[in-house]
């Protein structure tokens, strides 16, 4: 099968287009994915282990290349979120988050003031020179979305960045995520097995099945931002729930 070039996005943050994904052995990750994120829109994609959630990230960010389709990406700065926060532990909360911005050469007083606005917006001022190892789980994703935030993405892609904490420092990241995206207003897809997580954080949440993953249903999300976390407990909060639960497991809802 031939390799689909890559292109550039024009009036959208991501798009997939009859998108593919085969690899050399044979296995078919992903088949005919259609799916535009634009900016503003928060889109977060659930299902089954192994449905192809994650390629769709890695592909968005060209680590690999898709086998058929077309995967269009805003020209604009990609940031990527992975499952661990991927600190450098010799380096400061304040370093490692200059680390981008140091890599593309930008000037000291410039990577200051990023560095310093970063660092507030997730809520870390007064860590700037603690070291990982001096951090929770939590402070270190807040570290690692802080370092993203530097080359203000247009495109933001998550991989379960939450997945690995606990149930109340989750909640508390999902609060922040929310309210950092109602106020940067990028176009965000966000991968997790959470259905609570994904209805509280999106606009709208996209189904997928089990491999080859096909998209089985997509869900809006009615809540406006920024959102109450009270909204958790709403009868229409646990609807919403029931319906992507519906669709994962095949049923008709």
């Amino acid at each position: 099968m031939s390799v689909a070039t890559p292109t550039t996005a024009t009036g959208v943050g991501l798009r997939f287009t009859e998108t593919a994904m085969e690899y050399p052995d044979g296995t078919v990750a992903l088949s005919g994915v259609d799916l535009t994120v634009e900016p503003g829109q928060f889109i977060s994609v659930v299902g089954p282990s192994g449905c192809g959630k994650s390629t769709l990230l890695r592909l968005a960010s060209r680590l690999e290349e898709h086998t058929a389709g077309e995967v269009a990406v805003d020209p604009s700065a990609l940031a990527y979120v992975f499952q661990d926060a991927t600190l450098l532990p010799w380096r400061s909360v304040r370093k490692n988050v200059g680390l981008f911005c140091e890599l593309r050469g930008d000037g000291k007083a410039d990577t200051a003031r990023r560095v310093q606005e970063a660092i507030d917006l997730v809520g870390l001022t007064g860590f700037e020179d603690h070291f990982p190892h001096q951090l929770s789980g939590g402070m270190r994703m807040r570290v690692s979305v802080a370092r993203c935030l530097t080359v203000d993405p247009g495109v933001f892609l998550f991989d379960e960045p939450f997945g690995a904490l606990d149930e109340i420092s989750r909640q508390k990241l999902n609060d922040d995520l929310q309210a950092l995206f109602h106020d940067r207003k990028f176009a965000a897809l966000f991968v997790t097995h959470s259905i609570a997580e994904a209805v509280y954080l999106s606009t709208e949440v996209v189904v997928m099945s089990g491999r080859p993953g096909k998209i089985l249903d997509r869900v809006p999300i009615p809540f406006a931002y920024p959102r109450d976390p009270q909204i958790r407990y709403s009868e229409e909060f646990a609807h919403l729930c029931a319906r992507i639960s519906t669709s994962l497991a095949g049923k008709e809802h």
